[in-house]
């Protein structure tokens, strides 16, 4: 045990896991910002510097809010924001503290899934906080929706702040206020049409987030529930014939049956090799395997690894409008 403690390593202990939450209606929306709110700023994941992050702090207290910048922030152990005991105990210090608001995670990379069943969510039953992040931070989503009950926001981070501001586009000026517009009230986009869409209307729980983190926790209790849920994906860095594979994984586990909606973020892909030509774009990967269903599915969601990357809310319900000229997505 001393040898795995020297490493950084942390031993597995399901037993500290809240029970499944099956029902919406038991998922804990937190309340809106206000003037004076004090956010967090942690690194569960990846390791960022101080000096990384000042550009986001900068944003967060001109929209009227207080910072606390975490212990993680600036540490680093491998590709880490420190080892697993200290980014897991920045996180939960985080979570036990009742003035605090919101935690911004301060980038992904990887590492949440170290320690997502060490950490203690019970206080966000009597406190409920708002959670920001995206990308390996899915992981945090995923389990705060299934396990926990408590909503959370999909978002940029810190490390998507520019350094300076007169030199941020137009989409990520936006993207990035879409953040402030989730903390303190309902969210609503309007986005292009696609000619791979299928028009529709739903509604229904919005959860999702990367593709490759959420087909990581197949199997586990972090596993997302999409029955009944509007799923939206994105991803980055990975070959045609990886996505292919993961949306078979999605179809085969039954993810893709019960939707009552789908939206489909930025998925950059990497070039095939030579020789190796998969030979079908994103879009008709997706939908070979929607064939027999007949909900809604939109492209051009602007979420993901990209500049335009507004903020949606896990575990909220939203109204999502598929029609021949735009999509509408619309916290209800």
């Amino acid at each position: 045990m001393d040898f795995v403690k020297s490493l950084g390593l942390v031993a597995i202990n399901p037993s500290l896991s809240i029970p499944v939450v099956e029902s919406a209606e038991k998922i804990i929306v937190p309340p809106f910002l206000k003037p004076g709110s004090l956010i967090g700023i942690t690194s569960p994941a990846g390791y960022i510097s101080t000096a990384d992050i000042e550009p986001c702090m900068r944003w967060l207290e001109n929209w009227g809010f207080e910072v606390k910048v975490g212990a993680s922030v600036g540490k680093q152990w491998n590709t880490f924001g420190g080892t697993d005991e200290e980014r897991l105990a920045d996180l939960q210090e985080m979570i036990n503290n009742n003035r605090m608001d919101a935690i911004m995670c301060a980038r992904g990379g990887y590492g949440m899934v170290r320690i997502i069943d060490r950490i203690d969510f019970s206080p966000l039953r009597n406190h409920p906080k708002w959670l920001l992040g995206f990308s390996d931070i899915t992981v945090l989503h995923a389990h705060l929706q299934s396990v926990v009950g408590v909503a959370s926001i999909h978002c940029k981070m810190c490390n998507s702040f520019p350094a300076d501001m007169q030199l941020a586009s137009d989409e990520q000026i936006r993207s990035i206020d879409s953040i402030r517009n989730c903390l303190v009230g309902k969210s609503s986009y309007q986005f292009p049409y696609s000619s791979f869409n299928k028009t529709g209307n739903c509604e229904g729980i919005l959860v999702g987030g990367n593709l490759r983190t959420l087909v990581s926790l197949s199997g586990s209790v972090s596993d997302i529930n999409t029955d009944g849920k509007i799923l939206f994906l994105e991803d980055t860095g990975e070959y045609l014939y990886s996505i292919d594979r993961m949306f078979w994984n999605l179809a085969r586990s039954g993810k893709l049956s019960k939707l009552k909606g789908l939206l489909i973020g930025g998925i950059k892909t990497k070039p095939d090799d030579p020789g190796e030509e998969f030979g079908m774009p994103v879009e008709e990967i997706i939908l070979e395997k929607l064939k027999q269903y007949d909900y809604p599915v939109a492209f051009n969601l602007p979420v993901g690894h990209q500049k335009a990357n507004v903020a949606l809310k896990c575990g909220v319900n939203y109204r999502m409008s598929v029609t021949d000229s735009y999509t509408d997505l619309t916290e209800i």
